[in-house]
Order: C-alpha cells, then structure tokens, then sequence
C-alpha cells in the first residue's frame, strides 16, 4: 500500500482544512446574513456581553491537554481517557461557579436579563467538555475530512434553529440557543468519528505528565480570549448594548473571514511541524512554505474584505449596521495578519516550547488594556486602531523567538510574505479606484469588485510564477484528474 508522504499528507490536510473552514465561514455568513435582518445591534450586544466569559471558561476546562495530546510522541488509552474525565470534572465546577456569579455579570453590564441568559449559555461549554479528547483525537490523526463534515452538520443544525428563533421573536435567545445547539451537534459528530472510547476507570495521573507543557497552555489562552475579548467587555460596560452590538458583529465578520485560513492552517500545522521537530532545516522549510500559503489566502481575503466592508454590510445585512462599517475596515488590517501569528503559535507549541508561547501573549494583552485605557478617552475609534496597529507590530517579538526557535530570519519572513501582501494592496485599491462609479449601485459594485479583485489578483500571481499559485493549481488539476 502506497505510504503518503509529509508532503502529501500536508497537501491532503490542507485541502480538506480549507473544505472545513471554508464550508464553516459559508454557513456563518448565510446563516449570519439571516440573524442580522432579524436581530438588533441591541441583540448582539447582549450575547457579545458574556462571550469573554465563556471564551475563558472554555480554557479553563480544556487546560491545554488537547494540546498536549497532540504532541505525545507514543500515546495510549489512558493519556485520552484521563484528559476525557479531568475536562468534565473542572466543567462542571466551573458551570457551577459562574450559575451563581451570573447576578455579578448582570450588575457589571447593568443589564438584569443576563442573569438568565448567561446560565443558559454558560451550558455549551460544560457540554464541550464530552468532546475535547475525541476532538485532540481528530486532530491528532488528521481526520480533517471527517471534521469537515461535523462542522457542516453543526452549522446546519444549529443555523437553522437560529434563524426561526429568531423569526418567532426570541431576539437574543436564539443567538444562546444556536451556540448550545452547535456544540452539541459537534460532539455527537465527534464520537461518531473518533475510534476512541472512554471508559469508567478513572486514573488522573496522566495529567501530571502532561501538566508542565499544558499549563502554560492554559495560561496563554486565557489571556488570549480576554485579548479577543478585551473591547467587547470595556464596550459592555461603558456604552449601551448597542454599540456593543454593531462593534461584536464588525468583529464577528473579521473574525470568520480570518477565521477561514487560521482554520485552514491550524488543522495540519502543529501535527506537521510536532513530527518533523528537532529536524532543524527541514522545520524552517516546511514553516516558511506555510508562512507563503498563509500570506497567499490571508492579504487577499482580508483586505478584500476591507475594501468591500460597506457594500458587504448595507447589502446583506441592512443598513441599520453602517456603524460597524469603518470598525470592521480597521479589524480587516488586522486579521489579515492573524492567520500568519497563529502560525507563529503552532511552530512555539509544535517545538514543545509553550513557555514562550504564554509568556508572549501574557505581555501582548498587558501592553493591549494599556492601550485601550489609555486611549479610550479619544474615543472608540483611536481605540479600535490603535489595537489592531499595536497587534500587528506584535509580530515582530514572535518572529525573534522564530529566529532562536527554527533559524528563520526576517528578511526571510518578508520575502515570503511581500509579495502577496503587496499585489494585495495594488488589486484592491485599483480594484476600488476602477469601480468608483459603480457606488451607488451597492449589489452591483460588490458582486463586481469580488469578482475583479479575484481574477486580477489571479492572474498576476499566475504570471509572476508565484510558487504558491502553481502548486494551488497542480493540486486541483490533479484532484480533478481523479
């Protein structure tokens, strides 16, 4: 039987990540299209209110152990197992501590009706917590073809809930009964998948062995959920319900557009760069091919979305969100570099150096409330730009930890990501300098700047013989041929 290479594997997993992340942001944006034209910036703003808190809880919970498993070189039952049962204990201590913190939340935000709604919500992440092994087991073998098809079903089913929720007028509970749906939906999907079982005899000592690595893990996520959260939780409790909403769903787009090439990435990334560790040279290689591939979807995608924020927003969703307009314009810039600092995340955690990956992002989120302390006085827009400005140059402490890391340099770094960046930039504003007259037409102008930016950006990557571009095309020239 034919044995796939790394190269294969990786393309393999790559292509059906792209599938996953693709088909997932798909049926965000149908389904999000929906909610939006049912659904206030007031609705938004009150689940947008809590996110951080199931953000950290999920964390807590998970504790970096499926990370962990990820990277045991020789894993067995027991490694699964003890991870299955020591999620489901802390979950369960934690759904407890915030059932009674939730009239705390509701003050905080000064909003009564979250002492209800955050206890409800708050269930998905207890209910996360019966599939954390099963998903690390996924992960670990690469079944991305298999989480393809969890994820679509998750979003159909919890999608579709939403929507007529919304539709009998639930307001803000169909957006807590999608997220619960959704994980549950998802778990199912993972055992369905998963060839491993637990069973009922409980032995934690595993976790010992994997504390060391995991706790920094933990402690990372934590501080990146409240990075991620940070604004939406200063809006919540400075502005009304409103703002909140229209900045929870500029953010939300970002992110799901972001979301699609870290996914993408992020689904054979650790598990690639864990099996060639300590293999120096040949761990720079595979890095920097990744870094291209990540900067060939990323720049493109993300500024894209930028220059068609407006027409994207009025049309789909209605004009009643203009005001997320420029803050998801501003977010784009910024998430156009995400995928490729996730990038950075995995090669820290794939090297078994976690240490670097939490002390990192415990100084990132310091120097980011400082920021927005210190500059939310000018306003919520001084505070969004300086936010993602501050994230990007980010990039530069990660790259000098690459260096110690794997050897890549920075001149390295921006010869690979230059020129996608750079025809990026050229595509969209000729792109949006051509299409001026146009503005008035908002579908019009937005099915045609897609469609203008895509072919060019296309093309001249086909014809400056941009690596990246080539090997896209033989990959689906040979898919096809099969």
């Amino acid at each position: 039987m034919h044995k796939e290479s790394l190269k294969e594997k990786t393309a393999k997993g790559l292509f059906w990540g792209a599938i996953n992340s693709g088909s997932t942001q798909l049926l965000n944006i149908i389904f999000g299209i929906f909610l939006a034209r049912l659904l206030t910036p007031g609705d938004y703003g009150i689940v947008g209110m809590i996110s951080i808190f199931t953000a950290i809880a999920c964390a807590l919970q998970d504790s970096g152990f499926s990370n962990a498993l990820v990277n045991i070189k020789d894993i067995k039952d027991d490694d699964y197992n003890a991870v299955f049962w020591f999620n489901i204990i802390v979950s369960s201590l934690i759904y407890v501590i915030l059932f009674f913190c939730a009239p705390l939340i509701a003050w905080y935000f000064h909003q009564d009706c979250l002492v209800e709604l955050s206890r409800f919500v708050f269930l998905a992440f207890f209910i996360s917590s019966f599939g954390i092994a099963q998903s690390a087991y996924l992960i670990r073998n690469m079944k991305n073809k298999e989480k393809a098809i969890i994820a679509m079903v998750s979003m159909i089913g919890s999608g579709l809930v939403g929507v007529v929720l919304a539709f009998l007028g639930f307001r803000y509970w169909s957006l807590a009964w999608q997220q619960v749906l959704f994980i549950t939906i998802t778990n199912i999907g993972r055992y369905h998948y998963s060839q491993w079982r637990p069973s009922w005899r409980i032995n934690l000592r595993p976790i010992r062995g994997m504390f060391s690595f995991s706790y920094k893990i933990l402690i990372t996520t934590i501080v990146n959920t409240v990075s991620q959260n940070i604004l939406s939780f200063i809006f919540g409790h400075l502005f009304k319900p409103q703002v909140v909403g229209n900045f929870t769903q500029a953010n939300k787009w970002n992110n799901n557009a972001s979301g699609f090439i870290s996914g993408t990435i992020a689904q054979v990334a650790q598990p690639v760069l864990a099996s060639i560790r300590d293999d120096g040279d040949r761990e720079k290689r595979v890095f920097r091919k990744m870094l291209r591939f990540t900067a060939f979807l990323s720049f493109p995608a993300m500024f894209g979305l930028a220059m068609v924020g407006h027409e994207f927003i009025v049309t789909l969703i209605s004009d009643r969100w203009a005001d997320s307009v420029l803050w998801l314009q501003i977010l784009c810039v910024g998430g156009a570099f995400a995928p490729i600092m996730g990038l950075y995340h995995n090669m820290s955690l794939s090297a078994g150096r976690s240490d670097i990956f939490m002390w990192c992002s415990i100084a990132q989120v310091v120097i980011q409330i400082i920021i927005v302390l210190a500059t939310h006085v000018w306003g919520i827009d001084v505070m969004v730009t300086s936010y993602t400005v501050f994230n990007v140059l980010w990039l530069i402490v990660w790259q000098h930890y690459a260096y110690k890391m794997i050897g890549v340099t920075m001149g390295e770094v921006c010869r690979d990501i230059a020129p996608s960046m750079i025809v990026a930039i050229v595509v969209m504003a000729a792109v949006y300098a051509v299409t001026l007259p146009l503005v008035n037409h908002n579908v019009v102008i937005l099915l045609v700047r897609i469609l203008l930016a895509t072919a060019l950006y296309a093309v001249i990557m086909k014809a400056a013989h941009v690596e990246m571009m080539d090997e896209c095309l033989k990959f689906v020239r040979k898919k096809i041929k099969k």
